[in-house]
């Protein structure tokens, strides 16, 4: 099985090859092994081009598959094809499914509900406190979210699980080696997926840069191994919308988060309310949605342990309020002010979503 592998890793490293010319090769030939050794005659018999064997036979004469498997070993990075037990049933069943899918971490809950959360990359405080919470909460259920590694919507996401205690999957748009992992900013988010127990993953094979032409076909992964997408933020031209359209063509139900008409980053969702995606407020509206079995944690009300922080909680709710106004409503030095969100930050009852600006935890 691992001799086969082997040569799975290498056709993929020759370039131009994917799913369908893929599908070809799986569909004619006994093995991969036989695949890579194939003549010129049997290529074309397949319906390769005269370009795409020229490539094949000279990338066969530039790549030692045992040299490249062993990368892979050094990586501790996973192998699973489309013809492997373990491939992910949800995924399988996407028109064109990646042939064979680099995970580093481990994926072992495929029957495990799962929601992909996506959204812009330049994400406003509500946009953070709204991904925040949703994910959380859905979380908090079992559900594993999935996203894409990605700076703002994608990011938060990935940490909101993690903070639940969750694992979380990240679909790179690059190859999972260590050097290649996409976008660098996200380096250390992507160890603690790995070090939670989490995975990252890519059709990629090792050295595949982020180039952005890979991200489109990203998205189809990131949508076809989860139940539904949930978009909370993003304008309406943005990469999010196009994960959503692979979302419909996959028959994956699309949830979104409302926003302000006048707010560029709210186009994109409300847009997808008005073409039908359920609208979202909690996270109970996608739990019922999907008919998951599965009960939100009761959250508690964060309590006060002194008069400053019992002047605090009494005036903040799910609106961001600023730090001026905080201290106009409280009447409390600023001082002792910050001093007071300070801790209640630490101990979970209040949250900095940006700018200053704050709101109660629960």
């Amino acid at each position: 099985m691992q001799n086969d592998l082997k040569f799975w890793n290498t056709i993929n490293l020759v370039g131009e090859i994917g799913p369908v010319k893929f599908k070809k090769l799986i569909d004619f030939f006994p093995n991969m092994e036989t695949a890579w050794r194939a003549s010129a005659f049997e290529l074309k018999q397949i319906g390769f081009s005269e370009k795409d064997i020229a490539n094949f036979l000279t990338k066969r004469k530039e790549i030692n598959p045992d040299l490249e498997f062993e990368k892979l070993l050094k990586e501790k990075i996973a192998l699973i094809t489309i013809k492997d037990k373990n491939y992910p049933k949800l995924l399988a069943k996407i028109y064109n499914p990646p042939a064979l899918l680099y995970i580093k971490g481990k994926i072992t809950d495929d029957n495990k509900p799962k929601i992909a959360v996506v959204g812009t990359r330049k994400i406003s405080p509500y946009g953070k406190q709204i991904t925040q919470e949703l994910t959380y909460d859905l979380a908090k259920t079992g559900i594993t979210i999935i996203s894409g590694l990605a700076l703002g919507v994608d990011a938060q996401a990935h940490e909101s699980a993690l903070a639940a205690g969750q694992k979380t999957y990240a679909i790179l748009g690059s190859a999972v080696d260590e050097k290649n992992i996409y976008p660098r900013n996200n380096l250390f988010l992507a160890h603690k997926i790995l070090e939670s127990g989490g995975a990252i993953i890519s059709e990629y094979p090792i050295g595949t840069p982020g180039l952005p032409q890979n991200f489109p076909q990203r998205n189809r992964i990131i949508s076809g191994l989860a139940y539904g997408v949930l978009v909370t933020e993003c304008p309406e031209n943005s990469g999010a919308m196009i994960t959503t359209q692979f979302a419909l063509e996959q028959n994956r139900e699309v949830f979104a988060c409302p926003g302000s008409i006048y707010f560029e980053n709210s186009k994109g969702t409300n847009y997808l309310i008005q073409q039908g995606a359920k609208l979202v407020m909690q996270a109970q509206d996608i739990i019922e949605e999907l008919n998951f079995n599965l009960i939100l944690p009761e959250k508690q009300k964060p309590k006060a342990e002194n008069e400053e922080e019992r002047k605090i909680l009494e005036i903040l709710s799910k609106e961001p309020i600023s730090l001026d106004l905080i201290v106009q409503k409280t009447k409390l030095p600023p001082s002792k002010l910050l001093s007071s969100l300070t801790k209640m930050e630490l101990s979970s009852k209040v949250k900095n979503i940006g700018g200053m600006n704050y709101i109660k935890s629960s």
